[in-house]
Formats: C-alpha cells, sequence, structure tokens
C-alpha cells in the first residue's frame, strides 16, 4: 500500500514525522484499518462522526443525490439546498432568518464576521474573542484565535480582533473562588474591552458556548450573561457552534440550554451538520440581520457553495438525529459518563478536573498534584505519560484524543452502552497504570 507520507503534506504535524494507520472502513463507533485493527472512537474523530460512521441514512441519501444530481453552482436553485436551510432554521428558531452554506468552520467563521461587520456598516469594525480558543487556521481564523500554535504568524490588530482573558474556572485568570465568580469576571472583561474600544467600533462578539479543543467549559452564568452585555452594547454575538451543536452538548446547538437568554445573532456550524460524511458548513444570520444583508449586494461567494451532495447529506444527518432520538440519547450518556468521569477523579489523584457532561463531550484535565493543580506538562505540551496511555489504548482497540494536558471524550452518539462502559474502563486502568509507573 502507498505510504502517504511520501505524498502528502499532513496537518498540524512535522510532515516527515507523520505516521498513522490507513484507515479502510467503519461502522457505528468503530473504525478500522488496513491491517484488520478495529479501534472503538472515543473522540468522534476530531468530535466530527456524531453519526458515528458509515451511517446507512446519510451514505444512503449521497448515493441517491449522486445519481440525481452532483453540481451545479449558486445561480441556480437545488431542492436539497433549500430544504437544508429550512431545517436549520426551524432547529435554532431563527425565524425568517437566513443560512450561508460554506465548505467548513473556518470559512463559516470567517463569513460571520463578515456578515456581522457589513449589517454593522463597519467594514473594519472590532471583533472581540478570546484567549486559547480556536477559529480555523486560515489568516483571518488565527487572528481570531487565541492559539499558541498560531499566535506568532498574524498579528490579530491588522485584523481589527481584540482578546480576553477565558472563563477557565479550574484555573480562573481572574483569581476567582468560584466558577460562577470566574463566569462573571470573564463577561465583564468582555464589557470592559467594548468600552475601552468603543461600542460604536464593535461589530461582534464570537465565542464558542461550550465544547472546543482548548478544553475549557464555561460556567453556566458565563453564556447568558455573555448575551447580556453584547446587547446592551449593541455588538452581536457569534455562537462558533462547529463543534458543539447537533447533540454534542446534549441540544441541538449548545447554546439552547439557556433558552431565548442564550440566543446569538449569528451561529456557525460544521462537523455534525453532515456528521462529516461529506464537508458543509454553514452561517444562520437572525431576522434582523437578514433583512439588513439581502437589500445589499454581498461580495462573496464560494463555488461549491451549498453543493448537493453535501446539503442531502445534512438533511439526512437532521433525519437520523431525529429518528434515533439522539439529542435526547447524549444528554443522557452524557450524563452518566460524566458521573463516572468524576467517580475515577475521586480514584486517581492525576485528575484534576473533570468538566463538561451535558451530553457526550468531557474533558478530563490531568495533573502532577491535585492540590496544587501543577500540570504534567507545560501547556500545550502533551506529557510523555499521556502519549504512553493513548498509545496503549490504541493497542488494545480504543482511539482516544488528547490534547496537551487534556483527555477528550467524544464519542459518536451512536455508541452503544457496553462499548462506552468498556472504554472508561479501560481509562481506569490505564489511568492506574500511569500513577504506579
Amino acid at each position: 500500500m502507498i505510504n502517504e507520507r511520501d505524498s502528502v503534506l499532513h496537518t498540524w504535524c512535522v510532515p516527515a514525522q507523520w505516521q498513522a494507520p490507513t484507515i479502510v472502513g467503519g461502522r457505528g463507533a468503530h473504525f478500522w484499518d488496513a491491517d484488520g485493527n478495529d479501534y472503538l472512537d472515543m473522540s468522534s474523530l476530531s468530535e466530527c462522526s456524531n453519526l458515528g460512521h458509515q451511517h446507512p441514512t446519510v451514505v444512503k441519501a449521497i448515493r441517491e443525490q449522486a445519481e440525481r444530481l452532483c453540481f451545479v453552482t449558486s445561480s441556480w436553485g437545488t431542492k436539497p439546498r433549500a430544504e437544508l436551510a429550512q431545517a436549520l432554521l426551524e432547529k435554532a428558531g431563527f425565524k425568517n432568518g437566513r443560512v450561508f452554506f460554506t465548505l467548513a468552520g473556518a470559512d463559516a467563521n470567517e463569513h460571520a464576521v463578515k456578515f456581522a461587520r457589513q449589517a454593522r456598516r463597519l467594514p473594519q469594525g472590532w471583533i472581540i474573542t478570546r484567549d486559547r480558543s480556536y477559529y480555523g487556521a486560515s489568516y483571518a481564523c488565527m487572528a481570531f484565535s487565541g492559539d499558541t500554535r498560531t499566535r506568532n504568524q498574524v498579528d490579530p490588530e491588522q485584523y481589527a480582533v481584540r482578546h480576553v482573558a477565558s472563563p477557565y474556572a479550574y484555573r480562573c485568570p481572574f483569581g476567582s473562588s468560584s466558577d460562577s465568580e470566574c463566569g462573571e469576571r470573564a463577561v465583564a472583561a468582555v464589557a470592559a474591552e467594548i468600552d475601552r474600544t468603543g461600542a460604536k467600533s464593535i461589530a461582534a462578539v464570537l465565542m464558542e458556548p461550550n465544547a472546543g479543543t482548548n478544553g475549557i467549559v464555561p460556567p453556566d452564568n458565563y453564556w447568558p450573561g455573555l448575551r447580556e452585555v453584547t446587547r446592551s452594547h449593541g455588538a452581536f454575538l457569534i455562537a462558533d457552534e462547529v463543534m458543539s451543536a447537533f447533540g454534542r452538548c446534549g441540544e441541538w446547538f449548545a447554546w439552547q440550554r439557556f433558552g431565548d437568554a442564550g440566543k446569538p445573532d449569528l451561529m456557525t456550524l460544521a462537523k455534525g451538520l453532515t456528521g462529516a460524511h461529506v464537508p458543509l458548513g454553514a452561517v444562520l444570520v437572525s431576522e434582523e440581520i437578514a433583512r439588513q444583508l439581502e437589500k445589499q449586494m454581498l461580495f462573496t461567494g464560494l463555488t461549491y457553495f451549498g453543493h448537493p451532495l453535501a446539503c442531502a447529506a445534512g438533511l439526512a444527518a437532521i433525519r437520523a438525529y431525529e429518528d434515533e432520538k439522539l439529542i435526547e440519547r447524549s444528554r443522557r450518556l452524557g450524563g452518566e459518563m460524566f458521573a463516572e468521569l468524576k467517580r475515577l477523579q475521586q480514584k486517581h489523584r492525576v485528575i484534576g478536573d473533570v468538566r463538561g457532561g451535558h451530553g457526550l463531550f468531557a474533558i478530563v484535565e490531568l495533573v502532577s498534584d491535585p492540590i496544587s493543580r501543577t500540570p504534567l506538562a507545560p501547556w500545550p505540551e502533551t506529557p510523555p505519560q499521556l502519549t504512553a496511555l493513548v498509545k496503549k489504548a490504541r493497542a488494545l482497540g480504543v482511539s482516544f484524543a488528547v490534547r496537551g494536558n487534556l483527555l477528550i471524550l467524544a464519542p459518536p452518539l451512536v455508541i452503544e452502552e457496553s462499548e462506552l462502559s468498556d472504554a472508561l474502563g479501560l481509562l481506569d486502568r490505564l489511568l492506574g497504570e500511569m500513577e504506579c509507573a
């Protein structure tokens, strides 16, 4: 079999050092490689495969759409594009809103910012985001992101971007003594930055409501407080739901846990939108923004805007989430997974914090000392002990995802309960071996 390393530049690595098995198939929460090794997917492969691998409903829809119509440009209408846009607006409660389709999360975030600036009539309007965040790897998205990996590649000021400290309650940058206090101070920091920059020059605040690979799950009072601050200051609120939507956090969209008190003005989607069966992203805009944009010239476009195959996959994915009640299932299993992880925290001193649990998404942060909260390695380095744990798990048929000192648990929403239990049992054993080493 051809070695990819000889022909492909791989992402987020030194390409010459890349080495991984060749995956040839998958089903449900499993995928397998060319050598016949089977892996239980405990990360949904970058939190994408919410529906598991090769979901039959989605595969069938792609096949049928391919036989009917593969492609037309956005100069022409298509049935799957129209139906998917309507379905997304209904699920989000964005009555009379509009949908702009993209290829992924990064271009969705860029277009959300572009639309916010155009609606505010501020072509260079300031965007406020937060440290230790990630919105994509294009130059604009690197500017939006507070990511240590790309910090030296772009100057956020040149893109009219300002960063504020994150609502990282376990290591609160504001020195808070409780989660709620950290949430309050993080919201106050956004308000202070708006005031300092000048509310009339702010186009939008771009934030993640819940799940993210940064491992920060905000306190419950953070998102409603952020919504209140942005509304009172006349700034649009953009919810980056690329990772947190479609059941990952126990709701269709993570902000819905707070009802209308958390409803954003714009929302970006990708990943679970098609369950990653084909690439597709989207920007949803509220009625207020839609009324402004639909009467202006939009100087933007994408060749594969609302691609028929992708939109057919998106529609099928929504049907699968509905028919199999996967949103509710994620909420239930996520609570059970979180409870078991909290039990493991009491057992293993190496677990400093467990957060998440609103759906099938949880973060386990590892430390060398739970009292001082000393990390095993400086962020964003991954400690060798954790690398060894992942290697052992993979050899035993379970694929865990890590970043820095974090274990990111986000299995497909279709995972069998026994599979989830077995994976957590293996994690328990491997953590014990780590502590004894």
